[in-house]
């Protein structure tokens, strides 16, 4: 009998499994139908998969649990109104709102109102701005739109994120949109999990790479020892083996346990966001997910990002993008055809959300293959400097257990991929350096010939903490990379979106200040122990970050891991600039890649205790949080 004919029952059983997770089922979301002291609430004649719209100045939110189904098993969701995403909330620049939260779950709940400038009472964080909704009990927030633009919202209190709890902001600008479109769609991308969100958890701190289905396997080495040789293939697996690394580890949580769903619908569901011929359409996209990056297109479609994280950009004309939980792109698309897809892939390949933006419903179109799987580069461990690839890494080997670079020893340029060159700086002085957030503003800069803070520090300072069970590797020479896409994005043929073509519209950064003070962190880690951190310390063991209201601040981030992270700082904007202190693009959450060293400048305006973390919900829990303080 041929090979081919039949399966092993066991088999079969893990590929309908993961099939099961990856594509969902075609109606798969809410069970139950809304209680009946809900129906006021919610718009009952919104399109499938569409959430309900609210809009006014005052709004009464429920926060209860809810059934749902999409996967063929039957879990209970956090649920806002009954609704998967929550209601989409349409409100207006310049209003004072007031919004009712009232708690139906037998735990404490929370909303945070994400990229909102606000009163930090109003912030929604427990433990930081207030004390969380207890059940049974109402909360009402208030405060006055001071911004326009696209946002969201979602619980700030445990894993009820994870389990449904987000919705889309619309706040539109008093004076009319600047933005023009015959039609306005959000498209809210997320995942969901069958699992208990705790026990994923606990087992990634058991084994950190439990859910990666995208292990070096034999068909690689075979594949790199046609292409490399025999010699550099060895050497390549054994660099990573000693390293205790994993070169494919770039999602905690993959398809294995997750569904990604487009507006709450499951690809299999094929959510339709329908159109009339000759309109052009404004595509809000917002990354609600709790642990994973999306990579965006629309096959036969150009889409000219417009806005970022709410803030109106410089129009650029792009095939592709890439965003991480927390970040929003507006998007001006004008389809000819009748059906084009909507594809996101997740960064690790091992999934996608879809719909189809189409003329009816029920059409499709087709869908593209997932791309394949990319390795982590050795520039994205250890960073580059100048155009020969120059790298350096400082590696905290007792933490690994074994002596990796002594054992690397001897490995040819064609195994390291231009680890290691002429080095063009010196030694690094890592002693002087305490636990807090570094204050470089009495350092002198290079080239800065009038103010010292004319541009961002270049010199890398480890904080004394680093060196700890905490951490597993240090970048001591980064590389800003703004016009960086990312592994897997790089060289494949489309237009990806980058850092570096955002620009703000002229008038949204109001602040030309020079900052008057410069602090370093890092975004640090140890895979292994699954722990992540800022300057190697969890949250916990940490010390708030003091600013004064008003004062001009550039803040470092230098991520010395291996995956990015997405950091959203509560409270204030973080203007992204260049490494020669060039003003580009206003965010709320700035995506920072592996050895990359950006920076930013903020000012504060509103006192206060606020958040400031990692948007992959794991790494948050895990310790990446820190508190800023401003008074």
């Amino acid at each position: 009998m041929p090979m081919t004919q039949q399966l092993p029952q066991h088999t079969q059983a893990l590929q309908l499994s993961r099939r099961r997770f990856v594509q969902g089922l075609a109606a798969g979301g809410v069970l139950a139908a809304a209680p009946a002291w809900l129906q006021a609430a919610i718009n009952s004649n919104t399109d499938l998969g569409t959430a309900p719209v609210l809009s006014g100045r005052e709004i009464d939110l429920v926060v209860a649990e809810t059934p749902v189904n999409f996967t063929g098993v039957t879990r209970m969701a956090t649920t806002i109104n009954g609704s998967i995403p929550s209601p989409t909330l349409r409100l207006r620049e310049g209003d004072e709102v007031i919004i009712r939260v009232t708690n139906r779950l037998p735990i404490a709940t929370s909303i945070h109102w994400h990229g909102i400038l606000l009163p930090y009472q109003m912030d929604g964080v427990p433990g930081i701005s207030f004390k969380g909704i207890p059940p049974g009990e109402t909360f009402t927030y208030r405060f006055t739109l001071r911004q326009s633009g696209t946002y969201w919202y979602h619980s700030h209190s445990g894993f009820q994120e994870m389990t449904g709890m987000y919705g889309a902001l619309i706040i539109e600008p008093r004076q009319g949109e600047r933005i023009k479109a015959d039609r306005d769609l959000v498209v809210q991308l997320s995942d969901w999990t069958d699992e208990d969100p705790m026990h994923a958890f606990s087992k990634l701190k058991m084994q950190s790479d439990i859910y990666n289905f995208n292990q070096p396997t034999f068909f690689e080495f075979t594949k790199d020892v046609s292409t490399m040789g025999l010699q550099a293939a060895l050497e390549k697996r054994q660099m990573w083996n000693r390293m205790r690394m994993n070169p494919t580890d770039l999602s905690d949580l993959s398809a294995a346990t997750m569904t990604f769903l487009m507006n709450g619908t499951t690809p299999a569901g094929n959510w339709n966001g329908i159109f009339k011929r000759g309109e052009s359409i404004r595509l809000r996209f917002i990354n609600a997910s709790s642990n994973s990056f999306f990579d965006v297109r629309i096959p036969g479609l150009k889409l000219t990002v417009v806005q970022a994280d709410g803030q109106d950009v410089e129009p650029v004309a792009v095939d592709e993008f890439r965003f991480g939980p927390g970040e929003t792109y507006d998007a001006l698309v004008e389809p000819e055809e009748d059906a084009y897809s909507i594809f996101a892939q997740s960064i690790d390949r091992s999934g996608y959300a879809r719909g189809t933006l189409a003329l009816q419903q029920g059409l499709s179109a087709p869908l593209p293959a997932l791309d394949p799987v990319e390795w982590l580069t050795m520039a994205d461990m250890m960073g580059t400097m100048g155009q020969g690839g120059m790298a350096q890494v400082g590696m905290d080997h007792a933490a690994m257990g074994h002596n990796a670079m002594k054992d690397m020893k001897g490995m040819n340029s064609s195994g390291m991929a231009g680890m290691m060159g002429s080095m063009s700086q010196g030694g690094m002085d890592h002693s002087q350096h305490g636990a807090m957030a570094m204050d470089h503003s009495k350092h002198s800069m290079q080239n800065a010939t009038q103010n010292p803070l004319i541009k961002p520090s270049t010199t890398v300072k480890h904080a004394r903490t680093e060196y700890g069970a905490s951490v597993d590797m240090r970048v001591d020479m980064p590389s800003t990379r703004l016009d960086d896409p990312g592994i897997g994005l790089r060289n494949n043929g489309r237009r990806v979106l980058t850092l570096a073509d955002l620009k703000s519209i002229d008038g949204v950064l109001d602040d030309h200040r020079p900052p008057t003070k410069e602090l370093e962190l890092h975004l640090t880690g140890n895979m292994e122990r699954y722990s992540w951190s800022f300057d190697g310390l969890e949250f916990g063991k940490s010390s708030p970050v003091s600013l004064r209201q008003g004062e001009r601040v550039r803040i470092i981030l230098q991520n010395d891991t291996m995956m990015t992270h997405p950091m959203h700082l509560h409270g204030m904007w973080s203007e992204l600039e260049t490494d020669q202190g060039e003003l580009r693009v206003r965010r709320h959450t700035i995506p920072v890649q592996p050895a990359q060293r950006i920076s930013f400048l903020t000012t504060p305006h509103d006192l206060g205790r606020w958040a400031w973390h990692c948007h992959l919900l794991f790494h948050m829990d895990a310790g990446m949080f820190r508190e800023v303080v401003v008074s």
